[in-house]
């Protein structure tokens, strides 16, 4: 089964040059694209692909409305997006992934990490660009202006160490190879952390372990 992928961004020429580099994928097919936020909301709901991907500065509708709209914390089946941008710290992001958003990329990322993305993405999993993970997490962490929450129950030794693993941009992958532990076993630590978190994703996993000081 094919991974399908809606591309939302005003350029064209990044709309085709995007295209073109996921359909030659095996595993991985566009089956919409969209010039303007509202356009990709419009489509989103009406072909509900397994992975959006949306640039942030876009006519009528920026990324930053398109992704709470589809992904916000009042939307009952969010769908998984991924934002990619031209600035690493670009004010917005930071507004795109409390709006849900489960990944950042920079438009330079290349294919590999953007394939890596979508796949991640798909999976139920969540990639930020390695390159800027801590710079713009932080610079995240320090705009808040309340203390940050606390877990519902204590974190386990384990399950620290899988924090700040995910603050690192780390993937589940990575992180088992990291910790000698399996696939199934990172996702389990990640799952107890989004409950004792309350995070919805590993993105709001990695912006606590930022507000928290543990990076």
């Amino acid at each position: 089964m094919s991974i399908r992928v809606l591309i939302a961004d005003d350029q064209h020429i990044v709309r085709t040059g995007l295209t073109m580099l996921l359909d030659a994928q095996p595993d991985i097919e566009v089956v919409g694209v969209a010039g303007d936020g509202r356009e990709a909301v419009r489509l989103a709901r009406q072909l509900r692909p397994d992975v959006c991907l949306f640039d942030i500065r876009m006519p009528l509708m920026d990324g930053i409305e398109a992704t709470r709209q589809l992904a916000g914390p009042d939307v009952a089946e969010p769908l998984p997006i991924v934002v990619i941008t031209t600035f690493d710290l670009d004010e917005y992001v930071h507004g795109a992934l409390k709006a849900g958003a489960r990944g950042f990329l920079l438009k330079d990322a290349g294919p590999a990490l953007l394939t890596q993305a979508i796949r991640a993405a798909a999976d139920g999993d969540a990639l930020i660009a390695p390159s800027v993970t801590v710079r713009l997490l932080a610079a995240f962490a320090h705009s808040q202006t309340g203390p940050p929450g606390q877990p519902v129950e204590p974190l386990t030794v384990r399950e620290e160490e899988v924090l700040v693993s995910v603050a690192h941009g780390r993937t589940n992958d990575e992180i088992a190879t990291d910790l000698h532990i399996s696939q199934s076993t990172v996702k389990a630590h990640l799952a107890s952390l989004m409950r004792k978190l309350d995070a919805r994703n590993r993105v709001e996993v990695a912006m606590w372990a930022h507000e928290t000081g543990r990076i």
